[in-house]
């Protein structure tokens, strides 16, 4: 049966009680109905939230993750860490690639995401030449998706230059090259696999790597209703590059190339002037935060307080999958704010005092609007994405409506999701994905693989 009773869901408006869910067969929610009376032989559930989205990964950075944690000769950086994933995406294999994202996704939908940003950079073989079919490794993360479950934007990424003034790739570039027209067939090769639970954009990779020219090209080539990301601003040195090429910060000459909208998502974006933060926010696009991998790299702390001052909207991915949990990179978003301003309850506006679920709710809104989905929200004609939690749990035995999301995040580090439902679909239930040992067993051969090829 397509239906779930909750005693508590969090709606638009906030926690309801008694809200009886209902979706299709095409996994798309027909029916929200708060203080409906229960209904008989429908499952019930203690406390029901929407499934959050995901808007950054690279997905086969998961299989990298916790390795790159020893010191060098000299002081490490982001810079150092980018060429030791550089080394490591050398080698992997469209396969590999492929059971990696899909034991990514499986974590990831544990958790409680439901959706999933694909900033996807590794189009080409190992030897820089392109693969007969131009969106294969594209398609093999779309087939993670689906033997997972997961939602998925796909972004193939426009990446041609190494540096800022159009400084040729280097040799360990070789397999990310791609032009304005390399990217558009991608999108053409990917467009028969667009349905409800998969959408694809594009995604210029930086001001370093497209240049201005590239970046309005393909934002004028893409269909309009398309998604577009960007790294921008991640870290200083790629800010003093900028200054030193065109005598204006990242922000401000992405911003003077061109206009942006909501269906733009500047990825990090952490080192913004006070004129930059303003600019960002009333244009409307998403500013894309990834607080463990930033964190995990030294980049810095996004200016969230006054980007959420001027009206700023934003969401929060994992990036490099040090983390595969939503709770730990808002829990982090807070908390970066805490160091920074030495202060407690930074994540909140005039109408929302409570941290918790300000934080659910606004990077809710601001991943569906990145992710170009009908996600993001318990709501008639949204995706019937959503994630009970275990109110057995102590954390959650008997709370108030209005703790749930404090608990949820702020309070001790047990995985809270128990069931997941995503299009429609329970891909997870007590706590274990319906793929979890296939899954990662395709994921420890892999491992094994690309451990034995680079001894």
């Amino acid at each position: 049966m397509r239906a779930l009773f909750a005693r508590h869901a969090l709606l638009p408006e906030g926690w309801r009680r008694d809200v009886l869910v209902e979706w299709d067969i095409h996994g798309d929610l027909t029916h929200i109905v708060p203080d409906s009376p229960p209904p008989l032989n429908v499952a019930r559930a203690d406390y029901v939230l929407p499934g959050m989205v995901n808007l950054h990964s690279h997905a086969f950075q998961r299989a990298l993750g916790g390795l790159t944690e020893r010191a060098g000769d000299g002081p490490d950086s982001f810079w150092t860490w980018r060429d030791l994933m550089y080394r490591f995406a050398a080698s992997i294999t469209p396969e590999q690639i492929e059971a990696i994202a899909a034991q990514l996704f499986a974590e990831c939908l544990r958790h409680g995401y439901t959706s999933v940003c694909e900033f996807h950079y590794l189009q080409r073989a190992p030897d820089g030449q392109p693969y007969a079919r131009v969106a294969e490794t594209a398609e093999r993360v779309a087939a993670a998706a689906q033997a997972s479950g997961m939602g998925l934007t796909l972004l193939p990424v426009l990446y041609s230059h190494a540096g800022f003034g159009e400084q040729p790739l280097k040799p360990a570039q070789g397999r990310f090259r791609t032009g304005v027209d390399d990217v558009l067939g991608i999108v053409e090769a990917l467009a028969p696999l667009r349905n409800g639970q998969l959408e694809v954009g594009a995604a210029p990779h930086s001001l370093r790597a497209a240049s201005i020219d590239q970046v309005r090209a393909l934002a004028a080539a893409l269909p309009k209703e398309r998604p577009l990301h960007i790294h921008i601003a991640e870290q200083q040195a790629e800010v003093e590059q900028c200054l030193a090429h065109a005598g204006r910060r990242p922000v401000e000459y992405l911003m003077d190339g061109m206009a942006l909208d909501a269906r733009w998502c500047l990825v990090h974006a952490t080192h913004l002037n006070d004129g930059e933060v303003q600019a960002l926010a009333r244009s409307g696009a998403i500013a894309g935060l990834c607080p463990t991998t930033e964190a995990n790299l030294g980049d810095g702390v996004f200016p969230l307080e006054p980007f959420l001052a001027a009206g700023g909207a934003f969401g929060v991915g994992s990036d490099s999958h040090v983390s595969q949990s939503p709770v730990e990179e808002l829990r982090w978003l807070e908390y970066g704010q805490r160091l920074v301003h030495q202060r407690r309850n930074v994540a909140v506006t005039q109408k929302q005092r409570d941290v918790g679920e300000f934080l659910w709710q606004a990077a809710l809104q601001g991943g569906a609007k990145a992710a170009g989905r009908r996600v993001g929200a318990l709501e008639e004609g949204r995706r019937a994405d959503l994630l009970v939690l275990d109110g057995a749990h102590p954390n959650l035995d008997g709370v108030l409506d209005a703790d749930v999301l404090g608990r949820f995040l702020f309070c001790g580090n047990d995985n809270l999701v128990r069931d997941v439902l995503c299009g429609g679909r329970w891909v997870v239930q007590g706590g274990r994905h319906m793929a979890q040992d296939a899954i990662a067993q395709r994921y420890r051969q892999a491992v094994k693989q690309l451990r034995e090829g680079s001894q």
